[in-house]
């Protein structure tokens, strides 16, 4: 018997969020030898051509938008292109990637405490435990009493207060789309974000590149090669093909792989070790993803 359409959908969209777990992890490779703004000029430098030949190959166009549209998807660029991909990758030379993949995945719950506070958006119980669960795993994470790395305490929670901020500025570009008169084509809200975000950080790069240029090794250019091309193009492409087959449901669900990902590819890769009150933490922030992702009990005549 053939997998069904819907679980082909959500198999796609699982796929997606380990590639995203991923940048955790290879932004600690890049970390070390580039610095973060000259990283995310490259990664999108090389993703741009790549979202271009898509939007050509599918016969779209970049759409036209009013002044205040293109406002919007400036923050955006801003926020998500560039805060989020400078900030990880700044949090990762400080933290852990296991710390950071667990922080990371407090997004949802991020993304409903700031619809919350800054548009007035109705935030039920579910989505208060959500944002309750997602920040119990950040404290168990962050005041873990046996994690003492090189750089010592105050290090590893500067680390883990960046990628917070990362965080943060990714919930701040959901919020914006939602803000947008009209709705932008997947394809083409992407092929802008990642010009935007070229465009964003080409000036803080150039500058901070007169003052320390990076050193370009071959891990650290292999690690942004992978992270243009494999979770920015490859990430969109399964994300989009799995949404478009299964329920909005299911596609939130598949979330909970961003984490529990980032966490197991550094051990892998990286070698970390994982502690008790990282396992703890990792629980926490799956149960606030799966509260998150749940559709609202609906009353009989909805």
């Amino acid at each position: 018997m053939g997998i069904s359409e819907s679980w082909k959908g959500q198999l796609l969209c699982s796929l997606a969020m380990v590639l995203v777990g991923s940048t955790v992890v290879v932004s600690k490779v890049i970390a070390q030898d580039i610095e973060p703004f000259e990283a995310t000029v490259l990664r999108h430098a090389l993703a741009l051509p790549v979202f271009l030949a898509l939007m050509r190959w599918h016969g779209q166009r970049l759409p036209r938008v009013g002044r205040r549209d293109a406002l919007l998807l400036t923050v955006q660029a801003a926020a998500g292109s560039v805060g989020y991909s400078v900030l990880l990758i700044l949090g990762v030379s400080l933290a852990s990637a296991s710390d950071a993949g667990i922080v990371a995945g407090t997004l949802p719950a991020a993304a409903a405490l700031f619809s919350a506070l800054l548009l007035g958006e109705r935030t039920g119980l579910r989505l208060v435990l959500s944002i309750a669960l997602a920040t119990a795993g950040v404290m168990a994470v962050a005041l873990a009493p046996e994690s003492a790395p090189p750089g010592g305490a105050s290090t590893r929670l500067a680390g883990i207060a960046l990628v917070l901020a990362a965080v943060a500025c990714e919930a701040v570009f959901i919020l914006a789309n939602k803000r947008l008169s009209q709705p932008i084509p997947a394809l083409a809200l992407s092929t802008l974000m990642s010009a935007g975000g070229l465009l964003l950080s080409a000036l803080p790069a150039w500058l901070v590149a007169q003052a320390s240029p990076s050193t370009f090794t071959v891990p650290a250019l292999a690690g942004v090669l992978y992270y243009a091309w494999v979770p920015t193009v490859g990430g969109f492409l399964l994300w989009y093909a799995g949404s478009a087959r299964t329920s909005g449901v299911r596609a939130s669900l598949a979330t909970v792989w961003l984490p529990v990902a980032a966490l197991l590819l550094s051990v892998v890769f990286l070698g970390e070790s994982i502690r008790s009150w990282q396992w703890l933490g990792l629980g926490c922030v799956v149960a606030a993803l799966l509260l998150a992702s749940l559709p609202a009990a609906r009353g009989p005549g909805d």
